[in-house]
């Protein structure tokens, strides 16, 4: 069942789910973050990894190679033609055990060919969400830090998962900054 503003109000008092949270929703003068009707718009940091092709380097999962990109920190970012970034929230989440949260682009800058990945928050996965922004334009495109980017709709299970996110000690669990993609190293 989808969860509304009441709900997510109370979990954030009573558990802690977003951190820092804001009660309603600021949109005076910038993209647009806070509680909203069925969700919660977060916003991005002021951490950014622009990928560049200096170096030529592959995209490469199990073999993340770090020059890939160039680390950005300011009030905005400018994400290239059609580029890619990865960015961080600014809130922190711990996700109910019987919940999921599903992180959505807001339509603000859809509207200007920015894709942010639609990626899931699982049950009791805690951690600051890594963004993945798609500039799909041939311009360069904007993004402003300390401002919304994506919002989060939460779905609420008839019953608890038998296995959260938590349980199997996910690679991504409690994540800090923008996280790099992790490959689990089969033990030997």
């Amino acid at each position: 069942m989808l969860k509304n503003d009441s709900w997510i109000r109370e979990m954030c008092r009573s558990h802690a789910m977003i951190q820092p949270f804001c009660e309603k929703l600021n949109a005076e003068g910038m993209v647009s973050y806070g509680l909203s009707s069925y969700g919660y718009d977060i916003r991005v940091s002021d951490e950014y990894k622009v990928f560049t092709d200096v170096h030529n380097c592959i995209i490469d999962p199990k073999s993340f190679d770090a020059r890939s990109f160039v680390d950005i920190k300011g009030p905005y970012c400018i994400v290239p033609a059609h580029s890619f970034a990865l960015a961080r929230s600014v809130e922190y989440f711990r996700i109910p055990r019987g919940v999921i949260g599903l992180c959505i682009g807001k339509s603000t800058y859809a509207r200007c060919g920015i894709v942010v990945n639609i990626t899931p928050l699982e049950p009791e996965w805690e951690g600051h969400l890594t963004l993945e922004i798609s500039n799909t334009t041939p311009l360069p495109a904007k993004i402003y830090s300390n401002e919304g980017i994506a919002q989060l709709v939460f779905l609420g299970a008839e019953k608890e998962c038998e296995t959260s996110y938590k349980d199997r000690k996910g690679k991504y669990q409690k994540q800090r900054g923008v996280t790099l993609p992790r490959i689990l190293k089969t033990e030997v």
